[in-house]
């Protein structure tokens, strides 16, 4: 993991940030759902994360784009299940020839970092069920299930949430 470097996405990575992040959901088979094709736009939409949120990249030693992620604030736009004092954690992506070189890892805890350091004591996310992986890695970091805040999607795909302090 020493060779990746987390930051705040360039002008000119947006519209690579967009699709390296709907491949990445894609090949998992994440966006073969109903609302598949909505959230498929709003994946790709790098430049609306990037004007409403703080949209990160994790970068390898060669300066390629190996992931993303995006953190919202309360009030955000993009912001779907934080309350006040918290931030939301989403569309965390690395595509998959970056798996399992801690790049999830490093853009989670970067994520942490930069909401602690704008004032949220609280870290929240929504993951569909299947996305196990992330389950484990979000449980690693101290991540707890908050069943009472799962919610559906318009089409009612549910979601699991998961909160950490910070």
């Amino acid at each position: 993991m020493t060779d990746i470097v987390v930051r705040v996405a360039r002008p000119e990575e947006i519209t690579e940030v967009g699709e390296m992040t709907v491949a990445a959901y894609r090949v998992n088979g994440y966006l073969d759902d109903p609302d598949g094709q909505v959230y498929t736009r709003s994946l790709r939409d790098a430049a609306r994360r990037a004007e409403h949120a703080h949209l990160l990249v994790a970068v390898d030693g060669a300066d390629e784009l190996v992931g993303t992620a995006t953190v919202a604030e309360f009030g955000s736009a993009l912001a779907e299940m934080c309350g006040e004092g918290e931030a939301e954690l989403r569309m965390v992506a690395v595509p998959e020839h970056a798996r399992g070189r801690g790049v999830g890892e490093a853009l989670t805890r970067a994520a942490m970092e930069l909401a602690a350091d704008r004032g949220a004591r609280r870290m929240v996310l929504c993951s569909l069920d299947t996305m196990t992986a992330a389950h484990r890695l979000y449980e690693r970091l101290g991540f707890d299930r908050v069943p009472s805040r799962d919610w559906h999607t318009p089409s009612g795909l549910p979601l699991v949430a998961f909160t950490k302090e910070l």
